[in-house]
């Protein structure tokens, strides 16, 4: 695969070691086309920056170099790790996002999107459950890549994890509310097994943490409110940490 150079000045200068890198963080631009995605991401102004851009067709751009730490992330929790730019990777995706026309993910951008990754685990050793997305890792502020992304494809390939629950049974439970305080309770501790996190005391941050679990795990129906059917998901991805 054909990767080009297109460096950005927004990075840390100095170098991390090989073993700080242990988490892939995948984003969509959500700006309106491919070449003000690329302005943005290399103007000095913007502050802004991540390791590799992916275009609609598969095209793939370097721009920053992966032993430097871009700043793509910001202020985000996973698993124990906290403002990730220092320990992760983030790729861009061209999608002009929530805000300006949410698309589909195209076939050509995903093939490319796969065989990164797959470089980026076996070079750095990245356990499968660090492959997130940004609103993962930042659920208050961020909603990337969105519910149009396709984690089970990436899933089936060995890239993050899926429950293993077919949609047919799944159905059955949404929208069933929880109704024992002890269930409620295993699903909001699953959710940190998992790598979430939020405040039980912050109802709000809970509420867009429970979205974005949605988002990124059952996108059917996404509104901050646990019901069975994301309890039953949980129990399955918590059998495969």
């Amino acid at each position: 695969m054909k990767i080009n150079n297109y460096f950005s000045p927004n990075f840390d200068k100095g170098v991390r070691p090989k073993s700080h890198i242990k988490i892939i963080v995948i984003h969509y631009t959500g700006m309106q086309s491919e070449r003000e995605s690329l302005i943005r991401l290399r103007s000095d102004g913007s502050k802004v920056s991540s390791h590799y851009l992916i275009n609609r067709i598969g095209k793939v751009y370097k721009l920053v170099k992966e032993e430097n730490v871009a700043w793509h992330a910001g202020v985000s929790y996973w698993r124990g790790f906290k403002n990730l730019n220092k320990y992760s990777i983030g790729i861009e995706l061209v999608n002009k996002g929530h805000e300006f026309g949410y698309t589909n993910f195209r076939r050509q951008q995903i093939e490319s999107l796969i065989k990164i990754c797959k470089k980026l685990i076996r070079k750095y050793k990245i356990n499968k459950i660090n492959i997130v997305g940004h609103s993962d890792i930042a659920p208050n502020r961020k909603k990337d890549p969105g519910e149009k992304f396709p984690w089970e494809k990436l899933a089936d390939q060995r890239i993050g994890i899926w429950h293993d629950h077919k949609m047919e049974f799944l159905k059955k439970f949404r929208n069933k509310k929880i109704l024992k305080k002890k269930d409620h309770i295993k699903f909001l501790k699953n959710l940190k097994k998992i790598g979430f996190y939020f405040s039980f005391r912050n109802k709000a941050l809970l509420a867009k943490t429970i979205s974005a679990f949605q988002r990124h795990f059952r996108k059917e129906l996404i509104n901050g409110v646990a019901d069975i059917e994301c309890l039953i998901i949980t129990e399955s991805l918590t059998r495969k940490l």
